[in-house]
């Protein structure tokens, strides 16, 4: 009896109903496996929302509705309700390790794990209990202000301008100290890591990439993401090894955020560094999408160049140091601007040669470098205009392009592998036969998304908190768990959860494309000759490599 008045006085009726109805709900399968200390943090945060919600309810409840149920009404529904909420903890609970081995097992992946449920529920009390500590003494601050300020002020009057002082100083707080000084705090670090190399990573002794004898940009100032795209260019007797005939010294152009002032400067050195190795008189020309922190996937540079047998030239440009998933936050408007210049820039310098001498142009991005080289284009009518092929990997659901391709797609085609205007430019696949779905024809330029029906970088929206996703919808993707629901601001959050986990499941899963870049690129720019049987070898070689991982 005393605990349970202890329990009322300390929660609400609502917030803790919904406290546990929202915890348990992110116990359930979502895109990706998880780990159990994640999914403590991962109920701790949802717990405290389904509170919010529950205790907003609450509140309006009781304002709308004068009645109140007598103490011994109060004392029955908070025993049922306690009873009915442990036991539904312990039922989502027990069932949570089967649906982690269960999407494992969908995957590919090991299914013995460990999985602790009382460790799971430890975290989330403990993370829980601290942020509706913190919750309560704002309220706290908020009830002494709007003391004070009756004393000055009509009641109405001072509830309302409590509440938005309260409001302006939490998100002052929230936005202008703890985020922006977590940004400001993670660019420094970032920006001492980009002085550093990746181990193994030499200074080129060849002049055809940036940073090599008679480069117009320093060794230095490529950054170490930069550093290592250009000291790792597939070497001649590499190339030569795989296709049996005499290769060409492959073209890798990069400019660093530390060598230029701006978009347009970085790429007009971009230009020119192309002029001095010679890449307008390839035959293939890749401008090339970077990450957050610089990064190129390996495998789009390598596939291209095993293509063309080294007579391909490629450039990229970095926009900024931090990590990929908090430069999608702040720097996005930084990538598009630094894709749009880039592009720009080589496309005019491309139009001045003789249209029989050009090199076919193409693009490439994965994550936010498609968003960055997406940008560069009004709709795909306008891209494939002015290029001669695309190949984007796992873009992100903010991609203004793919996004109109997906709400407009063919009528039957499911979401995560939609068919837009019979697939006469566009394409999307998860599996290398996805490519030639429908059979129509499919003239070149040709676009390409490769996109994981379980990649969360794909499907991740702020639209999750409040709307069913179509990507839920039946038929599902291949490697989407069919128990995987749709709960208001819980999916939103384990879709988030997901995105850290996107790199820890194999190949054609999660974020994770592995060896269909080989397909990708040879369904976009194969060069003359190539077949089937290129394309297959080529897949076994990358599929045999380990690629760097994307920081």
């Amino acid at each position: 009896m005393g605990e349970g008045r202890v329990v009322r006085r300390r929660l609400g009726f609502g917030g803790a109903l919904l406290a546990t109805l929202f915890a348990c709900a992110s116990l359930t399968p979502s895109l990706l496996p998880r780990a159990w200390l994640n999914q403590g943090v991962m109920s701790a945060v949802t717990a405290i929302l389904g509170y919010a919600v529950g205790a907003g309810f609450g509140a309006l409840g009781r304002a709308m509705i004068p009645y109140r149920l007598p103490e011994r009404g109060r004392r029955i529904a908070w025993r049922v309700m306690i009873g009915c909420c442990v036991a539904l903890a312990a039922v989502a609970l027990w069932y949570s390790v089967h649906w982690q081995r269960d999407l494992r097992a969908l995957m590919g992946m090991d299914t013995r794990i460990s999985w602790f449920p009382p460790l799971i529920l430890a975290v989330a009390v403990a993370l829980f209990a601290v942020a509706l500590l913190l919750a309560r003494l704002v309220r706290l601050g908020s009830r002494k202000l709007i003391t004070w300020l009756d004393r000055y002020v009509p009641v109405s009057v001072g509830r309302a301008v409590g509440v938005l002082i309260i409001a302006f100083l939490v998100v002052v707080f929230a936005n202008g100290v703890v985020f922006d000084g977590f940004v400001a705090r993670m660019s420094d670090v970032s920006s001492v890591a980009n002085e550093g190399t990746h181990p193994g990573v030499r200074r080129p002794a060849s002049a055809y990439v940036s940073g090599g004898p008679g480069s117009l940009v320093t060794w230095e100032s490529l950054g170490k993401e930069g550093r290592r795209f250009t000291a790792t260019a597939a070497t001649p007797a590499r190339l030569t090894a795989f296709s049996g005939r005499p290769a060409a010294q492959p073209i890798r152009v990069y400019v660093g955020l530390d060598a230029t002032t701006s978009p347009q400067a970085q790429a007009a050195t971009a230009v020119r560094e192309l002029e001095r190795t010679g890449a307008f008189g390839r035959p293939v020309l890749a401008v090339l999408g970077t990450t957050g922190t610089g990064w190129v996937d390996p495998r789009i540079a390598d596939s291209l160049e095993y293509l063309y047998n080294g007579r391909s030239a490629m450039v990229a440009v970095q926009y900024s140091y931090l990590p990929s998933w908090l430069s999608f936050l702040v720097d996005r408007h930084k990538a598009a601007a630094a894709g749009r210049a880039l592009f720009e820039a080589v496309r005019a310098r491309v139009a001045r040669l003789p249209a029989a001498t050009r090199p076919k142009l193409v693009l490439s991005g994965e994550s936010l470098g498609a968003y960055e080289l997406e940008g560069s284009f009004r709709d795909l009518e306008d891209m494939a205009e002015r290029a001669d092929g695309a190949l984007f990997v796992g873009p992100p659901n903010a991609n203004p392009i793919w996004r109109h391709l997906s709400a407009n797609r063919d009528q039957g085609s499911p979401v995560w592998r939609p068919v837009y205007q019979d697939g006469r430019t566009a394409r999307f696949a998860q599996h290398a036969a996805d490519l030639y779905r429908p059979g129509g024809p499919w003239p070149p330029p040709r676009v390409v998304y490769l996109q994981n029906a379980s990649d969360p970088v794909v499907w991740w929206s702020p639209e999750l908190v409040y709307s069913r996703p179509a990507w839920l919808e039946e038929p599902r993707g291949p490697d989407v768990n069919p128990e995987m629901n749709w709960f208001p601001l819980v999916t939103f959050w384990q879709v988030l959860a997901d995105l850290s986990a996107g790199l820890s499941v194999p190949p054609g899963h999660g974020h994770r494309y592995g060896a269909d870049i080989a397909d990708g690129w040879a369904a976009v720019a194969a060069p003359p000759g190539w077949d089937a049987g290129d394309t297959g070898r080529l897949r076994t070689l990358l599929s045999g490599r380990s690629s760097a991982p994307r920081p």
